[in-house]
């Protein structure tokens, strides 16, 4: 329940720092146990990035995945994530996730509002590895009907505006599909008549859209879950201190307003904050060199970091590197912000589509990861000007697919046009001179996609060779569903930049969560999950909800450890 800083207790068994998906997650399962919790956010939104993502779940051998996948296995697992992330990260820390994954999920889903469903076809990225798999370790949070909230809706984070539809409605990957085949089925019209009517409803009462999905969904269903269970929650409240006593956290100082209070925390205290991507000398210091946008919530600031870095924490060395990445095409907003919209699998994968750097070359198989492609922007940058690179189409590649904001079967481009987001071109060559490429080299480009479009088989890159690739691609278009030729006037490009989505460098951690002094012991009572932890992943991305997995599983392993667990005591 939501709080100001003066009505909250003097004391609570556990505080935890932030409220996106980790720190949700530390809070409601100490809650479940009947402890006194105290979650404190200093934005004026509960979710952070969590809110505005997919909130894809990779949590390998759960429950669900047996319902898709029986013949997955933690071995298969252990080999796949060896494969993709190898020394990057210690293998201890993914035994750990694999321990507990399932017993967070399944803790989750008997005691709380949380709801997982594995989605039928939802692969790994990596799928060149042995024990990859094609579904059943990612999940996604089922809908949830935030109206359930009352008031409290309004204080999780809204989606990215570029993410809804109609000013506001929250549509899935379930959603599109039925929406895309309204005329043609039945079933999809039933289920598109009722989620238009629901958000009809919503308009006519004047509130954002109340049927949650994806991110959304998840942070509703939390903060149900939070509400039911009696959780303090602080917005708008910074940590301007941890309370230390003989080198142990034993609470925090904390600030809204006016008003300072010091609060103990007799359990331990849950760094869950999100991570550097905002922090304002971190971020030059740890990322790439070339132009980069974060679409990551704003309270990702670093901050607790700095303050357990004073009490002798270390960041994580040795990651592939320090953030997860996607491209990201940038608008400026009617009301001044800027949008930065990631290039997930929308656009990249579907036929008539090419991407090239600054040259009028490919650079990249635009079918890989969206962390894979942002890595390679940045690689190919070191030789050949790569950022912002160009994704290109055609008209009928516009209309059918839509290219980044500008959705498919967009009719008025006059907007996008205007701003400079989409350039359109009569001929391949009049597209190339106005986005600053030279024309013989993109109309060459152009003519080998044409050809690798006939035959199925992209020569240079690959395209459409990974079960991965060809899912993101349109299943009705052969010989290669990745490739479709890019022939009919006027021609169309939208430039992207590397995004970072969430950072993989953080505090270190072991096996429970505790962060690790300089000298190897950990700092009794303190615990770090999410982006504020270095990634079990090591930098690398294996597949998708590999953010939010882990870090739910590590809140659930931090809970344990701090409310004494005995075997995780005895373990640790």
């Amino acid at each position: 329940m939501f709080k100001t800083i003066d009505a909250i207790s003097q004391s609570y068994d556990l505080i935890v720092i932030g409220s996106g998906a980790a720190g949700m997650a530390a809070a409601l399962f100490a809650a479940i146990e009947g402890r006194k919790v105290l979650m404190v956010e200093r934005t004026e939104h509960v979710g952070g990035t969590s809110a505005l993502s997919a909130a894809t779940t990779w949590m390998p051998n759960s429950h669900h995945s047996k319902t898709v996948n029986p013949d997955d296995s933690r071995e298969k697992v252990r080999k796949f994530l060896d494969g993709v992330v190898g020394n990057h990260s210690p293998a201890a820390m993914r035994e750990a996730f694999l321990d507990s994954a399932p017993e967070a999920v399944a803790t989750l889903e008997a005691n709380s509002e949380v709801k997982f469903r594995p989605y039928a076809t939802h692969p790994d990225y990596e799928q060149q590895f042995e024990g990859a798999t094609m579904r059943g370790r990612a999940l996604e949070p089922v809908p949830y009907d935030g109206r359930e909230l009352g008031a409290d809706l309004d204080k999780i984070r809204p989606p990215i505006p570029e993410f809804t539809i109609f000013g506001g409605m929250m549509v899935d990957r379930t959603d599109i599909g039925h929406l895309l085949a309204i005329k043609k089925s039945a079933r999809s019209f039933a289920h598109a008549a009722k989620i238009l009517a629901h958000y009809a409803g919503d308009k006519l009462k004047g509130r954002r859209g109340s049927r949650l999905v994806m991110g959304n969904a998840l942070i509703g269903r939390f903060l149900a879950s939070l509400n039911a269970r009696g959780v303090d929650i602080l917005l708008r409240t910074e940590v301007q201190d941890l309370v230390t006593e003989n080198g142990a956290v034993t609470g925090v100082k904390l600030s809204s307003g006016t008003t300072t209070r010091q609060v103990a925390a007799t359990r331990g205290v849950v760094l869950a904050a999100g991570g550097f991507n905002r922090h304002p000398q971190r971020r030059g210091e740890l990322l790439p060199q070339g132009e980069s946008h974060s679409p990551a919530a704003p309270g990702h600031t670093g901050a607790m970091q700095d303050i357990a870095l004073r009490l002798g924490a270390r960041l994580g060395e040795g990651n592939l590197d320090s953030a997860f990445w996607a491209p990201v095409s940038i608008r400026r907003r009617a009301d001044g912000s800027t949008a930065s919209f990631p290039h997930f699998v929308m656009d990249r994968s579907k036929p008539g589509t090419v991407c090239v750097d600054q040259t009028g070359r490919r650079f990249v198989n635009e079918s890989v990861s969206y962390h894979l492609f942002g890595r390679a922007m940045f690689e190919h940058n070191k030789t050949v000007p790569c950022i912002p690179c160009f994704i290109i189409t055609d008209a009928v590649g516009l209309k059918k697919y839509g290219l980044g904001m500008v959705r498919m079967g967009t009719g008025n481009l006059a907007p996008y046009l205007a701003d400079g987001y989409l350039t359109e071109g009569a001929t391949v060559a009049e597209l190339a001179s106005k986005i600053g490429v030279p024309a013989a080299s993109l109309e060459a480009t152009i003519a080998a996609m044409n050809r690798y479009a006939a035959s199925g088989k992209d020569d240079e890159f690959g395209r459409g060779t990974t079960p991965y690739h060809r899912v993101n691609g349109d299943a009705s278009v052969g010989p290669n569903p990745t490739l479709g030729p890019i022939m009919t006037a006027p021609y169309y490009a939208v430039r992207l930049y590397p995004g970072d989505i969430g950072a993989a460098t953080g505090l270190v951690i072991d096996e429970w969560a505790q962060v690790m002094r300089d000298d190897g012991r950990p700092i009794t009572g303190l615990y770090a999950c999410g982006n504020e932890a270095n990634s079990i992943m090591g930098g690398t991305y294996p597949g998708p909800g590999i953010t939010i997995g882990p870090a739910i599983t590590f809140a659930y392993r931090a809970v344990r450890h701090a409310l004494g667990d005995a075997q995780a005591r005895n373990a640790a």
